[in-house]
């Protein structure tokens, strides 16, 4: 398999939260996650991503099987060309630097697995060239957390030196709000989650897909690796487009069909229990997604509180998080997700915020702040749980279109006392 590491540039500007600390971002990853539960976040037709497999000619995937597994050492499902690109940790998400037009202009965007519209210029003004072409078409699009209006171009989109797409479906913002230190978004959830948001457009490729139909790549998923970090603004993450980069995860990665249970079923959703120690199940099997675009591992409410009183944790009123005293980390115990039947160990360490970026937060030096956080609604919504930005830097991940099925496995991190 060709594999060829991409260095992204590392963008320099210093990204907080928000203007607000925790609470502004508690906010927003409550706003985003009622969006989601309401099933007409950034569309307004809604269907899986198995529909549009099926739409668009994909290969049909197993979804009887409870999980597959690929060993280690193998390149995971891609038998083809795959390209890697760095990514940067932002403090709160990850971006990386996409270019547009010929010649380019450089984007600093966040990657996103729960949108599918990529779009600029919420701060650097797009600048067209002799590639842009301006659709006539309208888009407008809700995060919950932000939203975003202007016309839709089709561009040449760069996101590696091998990594080039033609006629790109280009959203330019005339108005963006909530994208505080980000020039727009990289939206790589399923493409159906563009339905709606385009005038005269059934919908919008998005950038994996792209690359796939247009022969650059082999197989329509994309593999995800982020590290744990104690610095913000620093590139630690790497995405891979059309393969999995077997060097970023240790073990085997297994794999999951998608969940048929909406609204978690629009997404990248999958079914899981999570327990804490191992004896106390706080969350049975149910369905949610896995987001990029959450900061923070949010669970039913239900399953919230028996974390909070397992763990002995209080709601900091500075930050709206949970803390936890020295003795209590001391006495915490492991989250044990179980997906497909392989349990992942998700250590004491890794619920807890980087101590040394507890100023991204508003939060006090040296103060120990739980990531675990109350998605705001009851068990039995159909979306029970996002793992976003904490969780998945722990963790391996793969989104595979084709398929109909993510990807998880170790790392080097997974059990990293970094934070």
């Amino acid at each position: 398999m060709s594999h060829v590491v991409i260095r992204g540039i590392p963008f320099a500007t210093s990204l907080r939260a928000a203007k607000g600390g925790a609470k502004e971002l508690l906010q927003r990853d409550r706003a985003r996650a009622q969006k989601f539960l309401a099933g007409t976040s950034h569309h307004t037709p809604s269907a899986t991503v198995g529909e549009y497999s099926r739409r668009h000619g994909h290969q049909k995937g197993t979804a009887t099987a409870p999980s597959t597994t690929v060993p280690s050492g193998t390149g995971g499902s891609s038998t083809g060309a795959s390209s890697s690109i760095d990514v940067t940790d932002s403090g709160v998400t990850y971006t990386m630097q996409v270019g547009v037009g010929n010649p380019a202009t450089q984007y600093t965007l966040l990657i996103d697995t729960g949108s599918s519209n990529t779009w600029v210029g919420a701060n650097l003004p797009y600048n067209p060239t002799t590639s842009s072409q301006d659709t006539g078409n309208t888009i407008n699009v809700s995060y919950g957390s932000g939203t975003m209006s202007g016309e839709e171009y089709t561009d040449t989109v760069t996101l590696g030196s091998n990594l080039v797409i033609q006629n790109q479906g280009i959203g330019v913002a005339s108005s963006a709000q909530g994208f505080q230190g980000v020039d727009g978004i990289l939206g790589v959830g399923p493409v159906d989650l563009t339905q709606g948001t385009v005038s005269n457009t059934l919908d919008v490729p998005t950038v994996t897909d792209n690359l796939y139909a247009q022969g650059t790549i082999s197989s329509d998923l994309l593999g995800v690796f982020y590290e744990p970090s104690s610095n913000a603004n620093v590139p630690n993450g790497e995405l891979t487009f059309g393969g999995t980069d077997n060097t970023k995860y240790t073990g085997a990665l297994n794999t999951v069909p998608l969940t048929t249970t909406s609204p978690a079923s629009r997404y990248w959703g999958i079914d899981q229990s999570v327990s804490y120690g191992t004896g106390q199940t706080i969350l049975n099997t149910t369905a949610g997604i896995v987001d990029t675009g959450t900061t923070l591992l949010l669970l039913a409410t239900e399953a919230f509180q028996a974390y909070q009183q397992a763990t002995g944790a209080v709601q900091d009123p500075n930050t709206g998080l949970l803390t936890i005293t020295p003795q209590q980390y001391t006495n915490l115990q492991s989250l044990y997700f179980q997906i497909g039947g392989v349990t992942y160990d998700f250590t004491p360490n890794a619920q807890i915020w980087p101590r040394s970026l507890n100023s991204i937060l508003g939060g006090n030096e040296g103060q120990i702040y739980l990531i675990v956080s109350d998605l705001g609604s009851s068990l039995g919504s159909g979306l029970d749980f996002i793992n976003g930005f904490g969780w998945l830097q722990r963790f391996y991940t793969v989104y595979d279109t084709g398929k109909k099925q993510l990807g998880v496995a170790t790392t080097a991190y997974t059990n990293a006392d970094t934070n």
